[in-house]
C-alpha cells in the first residue's frame, strides 16, 4: 500500500499509524454508504435548506439509533461491533417494529426484542482485512433522458413510437 502524506517525520507518525488511518477512513466510506444507500439518503427532497437539514438530521438520528442498536447486539453477545451487517439489522428492524406495535403484553415485547438483538448479533459479515473494492456501478443506468418538467409538457409530445 502506497499513502501519500504531508506527515514526514516518521519519529512523530509512524508508518503504521498512517495505514490504520487510511483502513479507518475505509471504514467511514462504508458508514457513509450505509447512510446514503440503506436509508434512502442519496436523494434529498427538501426544496428549502431547512427542511434540508432537518432531513438530514432525521436520518442521522435514525442511522444513529441502529447503530445503538447494534452495539447493544455486540456487547451483550460477545460480537465484533465493526463485523456487523447494518443493512441486516435495519431489515430485522423494519419486520419487528410492526410486530412490537401490535403486541400487548410486555414479556412478549422483551422477548420479541431479546430475540431481535440476538439476530442482530448473529449476522455478520465476513472478516476482510486490506480489502480493495473497485468504484464502478454494476448496472448501467437506462438510456432514457431525464424527467426535468412537469409530466403533462411532455404528454403532448409523445410520438406514437413511444407509445
Amino acid at each position: 500500500m502506497t499513502v501519500v502524506t504531508t506527515l514526514t517525520d516518521p519519529g512523530q507518525v509512524p508508518a503504521d499509524s498512517i495505514r490504520d488511518l487510511y483502513r479507518d477512513r475505509w471504514t467511514a466510506e462504508l458508514n457513509l454508504r450505509n447512510l446514503k444507500t440503506f436509508l434512502t439518503m442519496e436523494v434529498l427532497r427538501g426544496e428549502s435548506p431547512d427542511v434540508v437539514r432537518k432531513e438530514i438530521a432525521m436520518h442521522l438520528l435514525v442511522y444513529n439509533l441502529i447503530r445503538l442498536l447494534m452495539w447493544n447486539a455486540a456487547r451483550q453477545h460477545g460480537r465484533d461491533l465493526h463485523r456487523l451487517s447494518f443493512a441486516g439489522t435495519l431489515h430485522r428492524l423494519r419486520a419487528t417494529v410492526p410486530l412490537l406495535a401490535m403486541i400487548d403484553s410486555q414479556s412478549t415485547r422483551r422477548q420479541l426484542v431479546a430475540y431481535l438483538i440476538e439476530s442482530i448479533a448473529n449476522d455478520t459479515v465476513p472478516y476482510r482485512p486490506n480489502r480493495v473494492e473497485p468504484r464502478r456501478v454494476k448496472r448501467r443506468p437506462k438510456a432514457y433522458d431525464l424527467l426535468n418538467r412537469p409530466r403533462h409538457s411532455f404528454r403532448g409530445r409523445i410520438d406514437d413510437s413511444c407509445r
